[in-house]
């Protein structure tokens, strides 16, 4: 009997705030994801560090199986961090596989990244696909994703609708992919959402306000879940009649933008 793994949502406040203590995980987290995560001794993590904070954080709402010095936690790849695992290759294949043998011994494991669900917008695709390649039961729990809350809260088409990731930094072929998205989204209708690194958000929304019609639809969402949330929707043009992206401070805070009709 192969042991089963879990892919563990984290809050979406890791790095995003000045809370001493931080927030308990259980205003985002429901009861059954504590339960799980606290009882997992075996883990696979984008980051380590991170991990064992989340843990500690964990154990204050539920008791963990074994002291918090004694989980093994070892961390994917850091081809995995840098490019991601989604699409298959046969040397993250290969890795993922060796990451599972717990499972395959017959323990539950734990795949986690620093914020939100493993897998969406973050490395772990590798290990999901070699999990169901080795036959280990695939288990989501339930906590928060950055981009559904996000386009739930945008006003745009939640029925069609496509994340692209990252656009390009150079301004020339920033401004080519985001005119090409603009186009795929007026005419299909199909949402565009997109992500960036916080410091550079403001710079992304100045291109973005630059370079799309102004009748299309952008909306931002910023610091999701945090006390200091924001979520806009509107036409560019009446984004353009506010004041300059960098004059606004929540764009510090990770931000999932989102175009279309």
């Amino acid at each position: 009997m192969t042991g089963k793994l879990y892919l563990v949502p984290t809050p979406l406040d890791f790095g995003c705030t000045d809370e001493h203590p931080p927030a308990p995980v259980s205003a985002w987290l429901p009861a059954n994801t504590l339960a799980v995560a606290a009882g997992l001794q075996h883990w696979i993590a984008e980051n380590a560090k991170s991990t064992r904070a989340f843990l500690k954080r964990v154990g204050a709402e539920a008791p963990l199986a074994a002291p918090l010095q004694t989980l093994q936690i070892t961390e994917l790849p850091r081809a995995a961090h840098k490019k991601g695992d989604h699409l298959p290759t046969t040397a993250s294949d290969a890795q993922a596989r060796s990451l599972l043998q717990a499972a395959l011994e017959g323990h539950d494991m734990g795949l986690v990244s620093e914020a939100g669900m493993p897998a969406i917008a973050d490395p772990g695709s590798a290990i999901v696909r070699a999990a169901h390649a080795l036959g280990i039961p695939v288990v989501p729990l339930t906590g928060p994703i950055s981009l559904m809350l996000a386009l739930a809260g945008s006003g745009l088409n939640g029925q069609h609708f496509a994340f692209v990731g990252y656009v390009p930094q150079e301004p020339a072929e920033r401004a080519r992919r985001l005119r090409e998205l603009e186009t795929q989204a007026l005419k299909s209708g199909q949402t565009q959402i997109l992500i960036e690194t916080p410091y550079r958000n403001a710079a992304l929304l100045q291109a973005l306000l630059q370079n799309l019609q102004a009748n299309t639809r952008l909306a931002v969402a910023c610091g999701l879940t945090l006390p200091n949330q924001t979520i806009r929707s509107a036409l560019v043009s009446e984004w353009r009649k506010t004041a300059s992206p960098h004059d606004n401070p929540t764009l510090k805070a990770p931000a999932i933008f989102m175009l279309g009709r």
